[in-house]
């Protein structure tokens, strides 16, 4: 298993870094004809953080930016209603119409049926994005308060020059201090898109992952960040081949001897609503499969690869085999998309009922 450092040098169990944005959610309507939204605090790194907290009950903080307004202070509030520590949080000053720094907007449908979920990201110039190396005081966190753990990813490296920079900075921190480092590639084609495509994001992540110990990732992650690729890959993801993926996940093992663990997800999407979920990992050179959930139906499917992520998390630093370790990620994962927002509502005894083989029926 993996050597975690004990939590009695440490503050944290676990510290990520990323941006956190204000999503605004239309419900079961459009973007484009609602009249009212619902208001969440999301971000890929940042969800991760609030599941270990929230469900896990692990001490855990944030590291991002947001300009000081109104809607910072929103976002802020949110963070701490998830009892995420907020301490390292950097403050932007604003300049009164976000023309050189604001805070990013997320709006984002569901999805239903045969029409998939939509996303749309408004965050350039964001304060997150305008981090820079030497902006944070990493032999402060990792050194003097300590952590267990650091967890990071692509869309936070996507944001710009400097954000990549600044998650290389943090993770080559962490492994100076023995923190272990987990990494969600986590692609995202419009981050790319205006910054060099795919060919800059395998640039930016081929280098990370070099201090990466617990890789995370679908296969569209894998190919587009580190350019594997999944023998019988098709655009059609009903059309999952497992081996397939197993062979990829071997590739990336050897391409990178430093990963100690490797966690995919595997998602047949039938529509918006009904999926089948589960998940591999690859560790000490053996792959294993986790549990299937056929016909999830899912209410917000946001956020359900991080629940994957912060499960598959708790379940290393506690000490679980690495099978049960996968299935704490599938079950987690999955009761998160069955609420709406990025975040997880789930309780442990929730996860550890539905590993067990728990039910549907009312509980009263």
């Amino acid at each position: 298993m993996l050597t975690v450092k004990p939590k009695d040098n440490c503050m944290y169990d676990e510290i990520s870094l990323g941006e956190v944005m204000l999503r605004l959610d239309p419900g079961e309507g459009r973007i484009r004809t609602t009249r009212s939204f619902t208001a969440w605090e999301g971000g890929g790194e940042y969800n991760v953080a609030r599941g270990l907290r929230k469900c896990f009950k692990f001490d855990t903080a944030i590291v991002t930016a947001l300009a000081q307004n109104d809607v910072g202070y929103l976002i802020e509030d949110m963070i701490m209603q998830g009892g995420v520590d907020t301490r390292f949080i950097k403050w932007a000053a604003f300049d009164g119409i976000g023309r050189n720094v604001r805070n990013g907007l997320n709006f984002t449908e569901r999805g239903y049926g045969m029409r998939g979920a939509l996303g749309i990201n408004d965050r350039a110039y964001s304060a997150a994005s305008q981090l820079k190396p030497g902006d944070i005081d990493w032999d402060h966190i990792f050194g003097r308060c300590g952590s267990r753990w650091l967890h990071t990813g692509g869309i936070f490296a996507a944001l710009s020059e400097t954000s990549a920079q600044v998650a290389l900075e943090a993770c080559k921190a962490a492994k100076k201090h023995g923190t272990i480092v987990s990494y969600d590639l986590n692609y995202r084609p419009s981050l790319w898109k205006g910054i060099g495509g795919q060919e800059k994001a395998r640039e930016v992540n081929k280098e990370i992952a070099k201090y990466v110990d617990v890789m995370i990732g679908n296969e569209e992650d894998f190919i587009a960040c580190l350019g594997l690729e999944v023998e019988g890959h098709t655009e059609n993801l009903s059309q999952l081949n497992i081996d397939g993926y197993k062979k990829m996940i071997d590739s990336a093992a050897n391409a990178y001897p430093n990963f100690k663990v490797i966690g995919t997800t595997l998602r047949t999407v039938k529509t918006a609503t009904i999926n089948d979920w589960s998940a591999i990992c690859w560790a000490q050179g053996k792959v294993y499969q986790g549990m299937t959930l056929d016909n999830l139906e899912i209410l917000d499917r946001v956020g359900g690869g991080d629940s994957f992520a912060s499960g598959l998390i708790y379940g290393l630093m506690t000490g679980k085999d690495y099978q049960t370790a996968l299935n704490y990620g599938i079950c987690h994962g999955a009761l998160a998309m069955t609420t709406p927002g990025d975040t997880s509502m789930a309780l442990l005894k929730e996860v550890e009922g539905l590993l067990k083989g728990a039910g549907a029926r009312v509980q009263r």
